[in-house]
């Protein structure tokens, strides 16, 4: 009988969170725009007002914070090889003003141009000759990652000691 009790308490179905607690779960993970974790909820079947209160409570208490999942976005594609062009756009997707993208831009502390000789770096191995063909690739894959036209050209014109090899 004991064992009987044990089986039926594990297949429980857990208890139903409340729109809070789903929101929270969600922040626990990583940083959401507010859009972002409104549509989230609102996708798993939460009503509209309480999605408003349950954001709006999160980002009362400090939970939720466009401006620090801003900043995080930023340096997480910068790392990954993304230029500005294609964060500003990404970050406005996420329902942030001009000024926030702005701020959130300010905080990364690299250089754009190095990001993306250290993307080619990585991405065409080593030191060599650079023809016409391979400048064409480069310059596609830089301007595909959001790095602008002074990134690009100072990026498709590395010379052999750029890349870190002996000439």
């Amino acid at each position: 009988m004991a064992d009987e009790d044990a089986r039926n308490v594990r297949r429980r179905k857990p208890a139903e969170q409340t729109p809070l607690q789903r929101a929270l779960g969600l922040l626990t993970r990583r940083e959401h725009s507010r859009r972002e974790l409104s549509r989230k909820l609102t996708s798993r079947g939460v009503e509209a007002a309480d999605v408003r209160s349950a954001v709006d409570r999160l980002e009362a208490e400090g939970w939720q914070s466009d401006t620090r999942f801003a900043e995080a976005l930023v340096r997480s594609r910068a790392s990954g090889g993304y230029g500005p062009l294609r964060i500003r756009a990404e970050l406005s997707t996420h329902g942030l003003d001009r000024e926030a993208i702005t701020a959130a831009m300010a905080t990364f502390d690299g250089d754009w141009t190095e990001t993306a000789c250290d993307l080619v770096r990585r991405r065409f191995g080593p030191a060599r000759q650079i023809d016409p063909a391979q400048r064409r690739k480069i310059a596609d894959l830089l301007i595909r990652r959001g790095f602008d036209a002074e990134a690009v050209r100072a990026a498709s014109r590395l010379e052999l000691e750029d890349w870190g090899g002996a000439a």
